[in-house]
């Protein structure tokens, strides 16, 4: 079951970057993240009714999914697509890659988790073989201002991301299951972000065309209601440092997406970083030895 719903997540995230990018264009971007979130909470919560599957929250709940919606359906996006506009999206990527370590060293400070060596060393080469797909990209960007700044939004959009991960995993351990605390949290955080555009005076506009039409509603179903349930489920099972891994396989799906929409060139480099991504991903996975298993997480 566990990897069933890491497959699903790898392979719904590393195509979004296509969906995400055919977004841009009328409609301004904190807008096209309300349409999505506000789109996936109301399908998450007709779906939990319809079901009878609507946990009921007390005031605390409300609260941890108020601050899940503002890091993770919020801020989070609007960090990484506002980089886009100054650095390219394989270096996003391997900056948002680094969740996998983050949430290692969140765990550790809020849960008092011990951080496994073969987490460390998988989520290491992971890094590495990241560093050497997007080695060509990595190089030509100079230290500008605008490279600083996209460098600051894509880290800062890591570190939300990290934090709902800790807060999901807060939820759950309440016995709160993702599917009602990612329906309150999309609404919360497209509340949230709706009425920034409204006091900004960001127009709600639409663009009613298959383009854009088509790529809301793939982040809406697969990207938003499918893969943030699949992914923040694995946060519960098998804790926040290996699901997070997640974060460094999808790039690689959307490199091979890239190759075919966008003529990405295979290099001798990114070959080499593709086994190093493989052999961390081994690692991460392997289980510690009974003797040495301690506070660490281990995979059920």
């Amino acid at each position: 079951m566990n990897l069933s719903l890491y497959l699903l997540t790898v392979l719904i995230w590393g195509t979004t970057w296509i969906a995400l990018k055919l977004q841009l264009g009328v409609v301004a971007i904190p807008v096209s993240i309300v349409y999505r979130f506000a789109l996936a909470g109301l399908i998450l919560f007709a779906i939990l009714l319809l079901t009878r599957r609507l946990q009921p929250m007390g005031r605390r709940g409300h609260l941890v999914c108020l601050a899940q919606g503002l890091c993770l359906f919020c801020v989070n996006f609007m960090c990484f697509l506002s980089a886009s506009q100054w650095i390219a999206s394989g270096l996003i990527a391997v900056v948002f890659s680094t969740a996998t370590l983050w949430n290692a060293l969140n765990a550790r400070i809020f849960f008092s988790q011990r951080i496994a060596a073969n987490v460390l060393g998988g989520g290491a080469l992971g890094l590495l073989g990241l560093g050497l797909l997007f080695w060509p990209e990595l190089a030509s960007h100079g230290a500008s201002r605008q490279t600083l700044y996209g460098l600051g939004l894509a880290l800062l959009g890591t570190l939300c991301f990290s934090a709902g991960n800790m807060l999901s995993s807060l939820q759950q351990k309440a016995g709160l299951r993702p599917m009602t605390t990612n329906a309150w949290g999309m609404l919360y955080g497209a509340s949230m972000l709706a009425v920034y555009c409204l006091s900004s005076g960001i127009p709600f506009d639409m663009e009613w065309n298959a383009r854009y039409i088509g790529s809301l509603m793939y982040l809406v179903i697969p990207g938003s209601v499918i893969g943030f349930t699949a992914y923040l489920t694995l946060v519960g099972r098998m804790g926040p440092e290996r699901a997070a891994y997640c974060t460094v396989l999808f790039p690689l799906v959307a490199l091979n997406v890239s190759a075919v929409a966008e003529g990405y060139q295979w290099t001798a480099p990114a070959l080499l970083g593709l086994v190093a991504v493989m052999v961390g991903n081994v690692l991460v996975f392997r289980k510690p030895k009974a003797g040495k298993v301690g506070a660490a997480v281990a995979i059920r």
